[in-house]
């Protein structure tokens, strides 16, 4: 595990948390991920010295698929499981400091090309770390209800940078049991009318929010996509947790430490 910057994996008392990536890579293909662009520049050198692929996504001839392999051998960001990483369980150090850990940060639990005994593999580790509390987040909520209920430890959530994704979200994000489910607009590239329209009927069954624009390039959204969202969670009583990054949007200077937004965590 490493120490991370990210403002909302926190751990239970409050202090920055972790990030731990048994798997990393993904095939998402978001233009804005910060994810590939760090496994194609500094990590890569180290992320293709692990050949531990999976093929299940590979298809035609023989010819075929040895080129397909040949192809994401080479390709530093396509998912690879670090199987030295998924050690466990962590209950003994969770007396000293329950932490609060980010997984597969640099990946997709639930993504595409992961092959299910993956994600098997590090849900039985999460499973039995009780003391310790698991941050979750997918770009592919369809693939949830596979591993539903979750454990009580893990807090489950989505990204939807669109209406579209957050549509989508909303319909499997209602079908899963999880403690703590929750929704990240992050980066928030566009308004979201449904919000305008059923508001806080349409966010009652989530349990925190997100919300974050995106950098490296940053692109920061309307102040009045963030209010929309705002007010729906405020009409459900939601916490909503505001990134740093969003301190533009209120004319505040982004390295002004003294500022602090909103930034409230589930119960």
């Amino acid at each position: 595990m490493n120490k991370t910057q990210i403002e909302w994996a926190l751990n239970p008392d409050g202090t920055p948390g972790y990030t731990w990536n048994p798997i990393t890579g993904c095939l998402n293909g978001c233009e804005y991920c910060y994810a590939r662009r760090l496994a194609n520049t500094r990590l890569r050198e180290r992320y293709l010295a692990n050949d531990n692929i999976t093929n299940e996504l590979f298809h035609g001839t023989r010819d075929d698929q040895e080129e397909q392999l040949m192809e994401a051998l080479s390709n530093p960001f396509y998912p690879r499981f670090w199987e030295e990483r998924v050690l466990g369980p962590w209950d003994q150090y969770a007396r000293y400091r329950p932490k609060g850990i980010f997984v597969c940060d640099m990946s997709d639990l639930f993504g595409l090309g992961v092959p299910e005994k993956w994600t098997q593999d590090v849900l039985h580790t999460i499973r039995n770390s009780k003391g310790h509390r698991f941050y979750l987040l997918t770009k592919q909520p369809q693939n949830l209800i596979k591993w539903s209920p979750f454990p009580e430890n893990c807090y489950v959530g989505v990204t939807a940078t669109n209406a579209a994704q957050y549509t989508n979200a909303v319909d499997w994000l209602m079908e899963i049991e999880a403690k703590i489910k929750f929704m990240s607009f992050e980066p928030l590239l566009e308004y979201f009318p449904v919000l305008a329209i059923k508001g806080a009927e349409y966010m009652r069954w989530l349990d925190w929010i997100i919300i974050g624009a995106q950098t490296k390039p940053t692109v920061m959204p309307e102040l009045e996509w963030v209010n929309e969202i705002l007010s729906a969670a405020n009409k459900a009583s939601i916490p909503v947790f505001l990134k740093d990054n969003l301190k533009p949007l209120w004319g505040i200077p982004p390295l002004d430490d003294d500022v602090v937004l909103r930034q409230e965590m589930p119960k």
